[in-house]
């Protein structure tokens, strides 16, 4: 057990130091746009005893954290203490360049094993990331050594986030392990105190889904006082007592405290009188998550694999002057206040910074010893890539195709293949594994379960296109119908390399539409940079008969605004091949990204080719299925599953309009990007043209644009901003339907005679 006296020491340092840190940068710095930086200095408070008990005593060198949102600058003052943080990066606290103001993972300079800041993301990452774990270890990729927990430090307000039910439903179906979730159960919110009825219930929840539940309600100085004369009937009010009456008493102290027990607790007067007032609010405010002895003693009882949730009752604001306070959420110490905070920690003005100041010298060395004896300290790790090559990946054969169906024959191929990349593959999807063409590689690669479980039907002689067995040998993550969990399932699979030095090739798939249900999360594995292939199909109006509900409209757009992650629409298998060798590139290249493919059950005819050379254009966004002439009066553009009445219409059309032509735009997203980081570079003298400025340059600048897309047709009209060409845009603006493709490209104008009626118009006008 560690020395608690030195803890105790700690603890203080890191809640001063994360303060200090906080008010530093709203009362000292120079404010160069008079705005509040923030910061939560009472978020902090309350956690600082759980988090020195961890650092410096629980964890174990491959133990990995995900710490809440507003205790990053505990976790900066940790990292400070171990020589890991400069005072530097402590003083520039939400500067530019500075540690932020959530732990990022990309962003800041200490190791930050997940980012947080999306609220409940946090938590529900460490989940996955023990699956992955899992999954590497039955692979033989991580040693047995090499293993570790994995803890989420959580406030209590975001466990009103569904995506962490969600998580725990799927961990309990795959029987997750090495977990740690520590509830900072402060029970006050941004707005107001938490809901007293709910606390029974989060036992309840966690205990149904295979959880060991550990309630740190009391500290020793309260279990020691429960032993006295009258400590039941003061235990029996506590307990009773609601978290607004104990948030209020605590803010108004030792006083009331006094008058309440004394009116409410007659059988503990004698208790309550013989203690001071200062004492009094000790004893009130000694819970279980401020107490380091009822701490450490909890974390060393659950050593082994249960996932275990720690309920630690804790004040908001422990130990400053607004502890208690409903609106001490965003509150900031004044000067004076940080003043008297500081001497009654016997920091001296000036040594604020001072690692171990206020820590006497005989106490010194027990303090010196306990940071030197962490576990977990370690330098952030430089990030590993390279680590497996990329076949040539062939079209599949065939003269009509879906890219939907490419896509099935392609992993296909690889899982046949027996190479290397083919191991490094890990497929995952929302309960929609056959009718987004994974089964294909599932059949010949297995379901992941730590269990084996085996194929009743096959073993029946029951016939099926399927085979679902499950062992330590698959590589296919079957999930529930929660796109929230889909994509914090790739996330982990895509930071593989990072937390565990083992790169993986995740591919996750999902019914486009249903990308915005996981938007979030989404966004979240982009934010810390994890690495994988999203493949979303079917999509757009083209899914005909299958309705509205399932007929995307808008992903291409939140493409275009989501860094981190490239969007691809091919049209024809050949275009699709060459998109999948590259994303998995980019899975391994440090100046990667993941990969967004947007793929239609549509099956239509392939282009034949003559040479590669289309094959750059379309992997940088867009090339010319039939160049214009210089002279042309206008071009169609066209994406994805509408090739063929782009197609057709360029057939009609050309005859009418000498030189027309006909662009396949297969990333709005790389063109808009290459754009507009042109036109930045042109401002320190870099006059290169952006690769969608070369492209439409083949025309003049009065020709126009027809713009066909089975998406919001926002998607390419703005290529008209480009060269100052006019556009008539076509796609989808209002909910779809049921139907045939006919009619529903009739009904939604993606048809040839739109595509005619919008030509007229732009040559009409230009007239």
């Amino acid at each position: 057990m560690a020395d608690l006296a030195s803890l105790n020491l700690l603890e203080q340092r890191l809640r001063f130091l994360a303060s200090w840190t906080i008010h530093h940068a709203n009362h000292v710095r120079d404010s160069v746009d008079g705005l509040k930086v923030g910061g939560h200095q009472a978020s902090s408070a309350s956690m600082a005893a759980i988090m020195a008990a961890l650092y410096f005593d629980a964890l174990g060198p491959n133990d990995r954290v995900a710490v809440k949102p507003h205790g990053g600058p505990l976790l900066h003052a940790i990292h400070y203490l171990m020589g890991t943080q400069s005072r530097e990066q402590l003083e520039n606290f939400r500067g530019f360049g500075g540690m932020q103001s959530y732990p990022s993972r990309t962003k800041d300079r200490i190791p930050v094993d997940f980012s947080t800041g999306s609220v409940g993301l946090g938590v529900a990452i460490t989940l996955f990331a023990s699956l992955v774990q899992d999954y590497l270890s039955a692979k033989g990729w991580l040693a047995e050594e090499d293993r570790g927990r994995f803890v989420a430090l959580i406030g209590d307000a975001e466990l009103d986030e569904g995506n962490i039910y969600e998580a725990m439903i799927e961990g309990a179906k795959h029987d997750v392990r090495n977990l740690w979730w520590i509830v900072d159960y402060n029970r006050q919110s941004l707005d107001a105190t938490t809901e007293d009825r709910m606390f029974g219930r989060f036992d309840e929840i966690f205990a149904s889904c295979g959880w060991r539940v550990l309630t740190l309600r009391y500290g020793a100085l309260q279990r020691a006082a429960f032993a006295e004369k009258g400590g039941d009937a003061l235990k029996a009010w506590i307990d009773a007592a609601s978290n607004a009456d104990y948030a209020a008493l605590t803010y108004l102290g030792g006083t009331a405290w006094r008058a309440r027990l004394l009116a409410e607790v007659p059988a503990a007067s004698a208790l309550v009188e013989r203690r001071s007032d200062d004492e009094l609010q000790r004893l009130m405010t000694n819970l279980g998550g401020h107490c380091l002895e009822t701490l450490v003693d909890a974390f060393a009882s659950a050593q082994d694999d249960v996932p275990t949730m720690f309920l630690a009752y804790t004040i908001k604001g422990y130990g400053l002057p607004f502890a208690g306070h409903k609106d001490n959420h965003a509150g900031l110490m004044n000067p004076t206040q940080m003043a008297a905070f500081r001497d009654s920690l016997g920091i001296a003005e000036g040594a604020e910074w001072e690692a171990l100041a206020g820590v006497g010298d005989n106490e010194r060395p027990g303090v010196e010893a306990l940071i030197a004896g962490a576990r977990i300290a370690r330098d952030k790790r430089p990030r590993g890539f390279g680590q497996f090559a990329v076949p040539a990946i062939p079209a599949p054969q065939g003269e009509e195709q879906s890219t939907q169906a490419a896509f099935g024959r392609i992993l296909l191929d690889l899982a046949k293949s027996g190479s290397d990349f083919a191991d490094r593959i890990v497929t995952t999807s929302p309960d929609v594994t056959v009718s987004t063409n994974l089964g294909g590689f599932v059949n010949q690669r297995g379901l992941f379960k730590r269990r084996e479980i085996a194929d009743v039907f096959a073993a029946a002689k029951i016939p099926s296109a399927q085979k679902w067995a499950a062992s330590l040998t698959g590589q296919h993550l079957e999930l529930g119908i929660a796109e929230s969990n889909l994509f914090l399932m790739l996330a982990a699979l895509g930071l593989s390399g990072e937390l565990f030095g083992t790169r993986l090739a995740p591919i996750g798939t999902l019914y486009d539409p249903f990308i915005a249900r996981g938007l979030d999360s989404l966004n979240y594995a982009c934010y810390q940079d994890a690495r994988f292939l999203l493949v979303a199909t079917p999509s757009g109006v083209t899914l005909g008969p299958e309705g509205g509900a399932h007929q995307s409209i808008n992903p291409p757009l939140i493409a275009m605004g989501q860094p981190g992650l490239r969007h691809y629409e091919p049209a024809y298998a050949d275009e699709l091949a060459a998109m999948m060798e590259e994303a998995f590139r980019l899975i391994d290249d440090p100046a990667g990204e993941s990969t967004y493919l947007r793929l239609s059950t549509r099956s239509v005819p392939q282009v034949a080719r003559t040479d590669e050379r289309w094959k750059a254009g379309a992997l940088a966004g867009g090339y010319w299925l039939h160049p214009p002439s210089p002279d042309a009066e206008a071009a169609i553009v066209a994406m994805g599953a509408l090739m063929p009445e782009a197609l057709a219409a360029w057939e009609e059309l050309r005859a009418d309009v000498p030189g027309l032509g006909l662009l396949a735009v297969t990333s709005p997203d790389l063109l808009h990007r290459g754009w507009t980081a042109a036109q930045a570079k042109r401002w320190s003298g870099n006059r290169t043209p952006s690769h969608v400025e070369t492209l439409l340059s083949a025309l003049p600048r009065t020709a126009g644009l027809v713009t066909l897309c089975d998406a919001a047709p926002a998607s390419l009209s703005w290529l008209g901003g480009v060269l100052g060409q006019r556009v008539a845009p076509l796609g989808i603006e209002r909910f779809g339907q049921t139907g045939s493709l006919p009619d529903l490209y009739a009904a939604y104008r993606l048809d040839g005679a739109a595509i005619a009626e919008a030509a007229a118009e732009l040559l009409l006008t230009a007239s």
